[in-house]
């Protein structure tokens, strides 16, 4: 089997133009239609649609690195885009396992469709086991949802919503309900995503006003709570791996910006690069212990998925375990740059300083630092006991 060679994909020359685009989208705090227009007509938003399908044929480990490449150029993007990524990795994920109820993703994404994740809602730490969406069937087999999710990256642009909510009425219920939505005039997007951070992303407050969701469009109706049916599996695996992928190529981006800095700038007092500095040196070396971590236990769980390995007992403690790791290493890495960077990097014109922000993010995203240590201290301890 050949090496895979992410340049083929995302070479020098865009990723570039992409960096020098992601400072004018942050400080304008506008979506970038150009990157998606660029990956859209290179097949990026297909790299995990199987190629009888008109897609990439990538894995979860190509799609990882990939996204390890794309952050460390335009964060934004990145993330972005990895909602879309999302879907297409369930879709595969399921039909790995020969469950083809989100085919009609794959075929979407090939022909230029953009979905969104329309998991999220304020106050709602259940996250996929739970929702205050209203989802009420209607008598030809479809549901209209109402309620209100947030964080919805790809506002601007996206063409389906992929999302849940609780079906209350119907007579095996309750049943959490997953589905697809387009937008429609039940479909209301907020212009309220003004934000420190990750701005580029538009990831806006999402009203949705009895959206309907086409019977063919209904993927599952699970119980809520924890359960361990593919889609959760699915969507929980790919979320995180992906999520985990984006902030470590940022921290790939600060560490490399922190040794061109060591090389480039000199002390006045001994007259050389601070890349011969002791106490430079260390702190570069911790932060590439620390990052160095990172791509192979990504690499080892994306594979994991990709060659369909069972999940045992502790699964979701090592995707809850990756997301949390991958986010503070890079926070870290983000600190710890920007003081070999010195006083420079202060200023929101340096690239260090977006990064600083960018980063912060991924505190916020599922699982959150209280979540992951939950569901890792349940693996290894035990349930609370009542």
């Amino acid at each position: 089997m050949n090496e895979f060679d992410p340049t083929t994909i995302l070479p020098d020359a865009l990723l570039e133009r992409f960096r020098e685009l992601a400072a004018a989208h942050d400080r304008e705090n506008t979506f970038p239609h150009d990157d998606l227009a660029e990956l859209r007509a290179i097949g990026y938003t297909a790299i995990l649609v199987p190629r009888e399908l008109g897609g990439g044929g990538l894995g979860l480990v190509e799609a990882s690195i990939l996204q390890q490449r794309l952050a460390a150029a335009a964060p934004a993007t990145a993330l972005s885009v990895n909602m879309h990524l999302i879907w297409t990795g369930v879709a595969k994920v399921l039909a790995d396992r020969g469950i083809d109820s989100l085919r009609f993703v794959q075929q979407g994404a090939a022909a230029g469709e953009v979905f969104a994740f329309g998991i999220s809602e304020a106050g709602n730490d259940l996250v996929l086991f739970g929702s205050d969406t209203d989802a009420a069937p209607r008598p030809d087999g479809s549901y209209a949802f109402t309620g209100t999710k947030i964080f919805t990256s790809l506002a601007p642009v996206w063409t389906q919503l992929g999302l849940h909510g609780l079906d209350t009425t119907s007579p095996d219920g309750p049943k959490l309900v997953y589905a697809f939505v387009p937008r429609s005039d039940a479909v209301v997007t907020r212009d309220d995503w003004d934000t420190l951070g990750m701005r580029g992303t538009q990831s806006r407050t999402t009203e949705l006003h009895g959206a309907v969701a086409p019977v063919d469009r209904i993927v599952r109706r699970v119980h809520p709570g924890p359960t361990p049916d593919p889609i959760v599996y699915g969507i929980f695996s790919v979320f995180e791996l992906l999520l985990a992928s984006v902030y470590t190529g940022i921290a790939r981006r600060a560490l490399d910006l922190a040794v061109e800095t060591a090389h480039r700038r000199s002390s006045k007092k001994t007259g050389r690069a601070y890349s011969q500095d002791p106490d430079i040196r260390w702190r570069i070396a911790d932060m590439a212990m620390a990052y160095d971590a990172l791509p192979p236990q990504l690499a080892a769980l994306c594979l994991a998925v990709d060659d369909r390995t069972p999940p045992d007992e502790r699964w979701f403690s090592y995707m809850s375990g990756v997301k949390h790791r991958a986010v503070s290493m890079a926070k870290q890495v983000v600190d710890d740059a920007m003081l070999v960077a010195g006083g420079s990097s202060y200023f929101t014109r340096s690239e260090l300083s977006r990064l600083y922000r960018d980063v912060l993010a991924g505190l916020f995203h599922p699982s959150d630092p209280e979540s992951a240590h939950g569901t890792v201290a349940t693996a290894w301890l035990g349930p609370i006991e009542d």
